[in-house]
């Protein structure tokens, strides 16, 4: 099981950068800390990335918070010119840093995310955005959007992809509501990909829309923990809300749900930053220990905590 052992960060609202929000989580290993990836809001809500670095044995026990984006947005008509938000970081042999990320652009009644990499030559201090135009976007296979990637290289040089992907919209109170499953692709060079036509987690009666998955290749087995929820009053009733789910593949491709095995759930305590809703969760592994980074009330708003694997 997972056991709880709070919040680590929400933002205080000093920051120009960072007036509310620390979202969708990433937990990049430094020998001597960790640092945590996540998106945060300005006084316009437009997302960018930034970090935080924290003690490894006490991840409540923050070192630094940086004090600026570590990506800007881009410029008019592009695909992230209202919004940059981190998803997975990727180490070169050459000392580089990928950062794949979803762009978002507000669109007259709703949103339209396209799916981003960028690159830094400094540690992960700051990132420049390798394209002007995004690496994956609406087509064919993603009829809205594509988003929030996952991406591993496997042994024989493959690159694999785990992402988001927008199928359609439905009117709910006056508003389009997404539908968004979760999808695969693979690539030769991490930049050009093809997509699977097998669904990674596809829709069900409860399942209508899967958030941020997080894998991992443990034992010679693909493991992922993700986010799901309802397209009806999520944002407002915690029965329709997000939870945590877990899937394990033997190929990548094909996936079998095992949400009974997750081991973590929303809190019982409506006092907690968890109550409401539990989201967009991110594994790593230290020194043995088995950790998950994530998100809680409101997207969020709520910041994020974490949790310890114990048998």
């Amino acid at each position: 099981m997972w056991v709880k052992k709070g919040v680590i960060y929400k933002p205080d609202g000093s920051l120009a950068h960072s007036q509310s929000h620390a979202q969708v989580p990433f937990a990049y290993k430094h020998k001597d800390f960790l640092r945590i990836y996540f998106s945060t809001r300005d006084k316009s809500t437009q997302s960018r990335p930034t970090f935080i670095d924290v003690d490894y044995d006490d991840p409540k026990k923050i070192l630094y918070i940086h004090d600026k984006p570590v990506l800007e947005l881009g410029g008019p008509g592009e695909y992230d010119e209202t919004g940059a938000m981190p998803a997975w970081f990727v180490d070169r042999p050459n000392g580089d840093i990928w950062l794949y990320y979803t762009g978002w652009n507000r669109t007259w009644n709703s949103y339209r995310l396209s799916m981003g990499l960028s690159v830094s030559h400094d540690g992960g201090l700051t990132f420049k955005k390798m394209f002007r135009g995004p690496i994956m976007d609406r087509s064919i296979e993603n009829p809205l959007w594509a988003a929030q990637p996952s991406v591993l290289i496997d042994d024989d040089g493959t690159w694999r992809m785990w992402y988001i992907s927008g199928h359609k919209c439905e009117m709910i109170h006056d508003y389009p509501e997404p539908y968004y499953r979760a999808q695969s692709a693979t690539s030769k060079d991490g930049i050009r990909w093809e997509i699977s036509d097998i669904p990674t987690l596809d829709f069900d009666d409860f399942l209508h829309a899967v958030g941020r998955p997080s894998v991992f290749k443990e034992d010679g087995i693909y493991k992922m923990y993700y986010s799901y929820r309802h397209s009806r009053d999520y944002r407002t009733d915690r029965n329709q809300s997000y939870r945590l789910g877990y899937a394990e593949s033997a190929d990548g491709t094909n996936w079998e749900r095992k949400d009974h095995l997750v081991g973590i759930a929303k809190s019982d305590n409506p006092e907690d930053f968890d109550y409401e809703m539990i989201d967009y969760a991110n594994f790593y592994q230290h020194n043995g220990k088995r950790y998950l980074l994530y998100n809680g009330n409101g997207f969020g708003a709520a910041g994020f905590g974490y949790a310890v694997w114990e048998d």
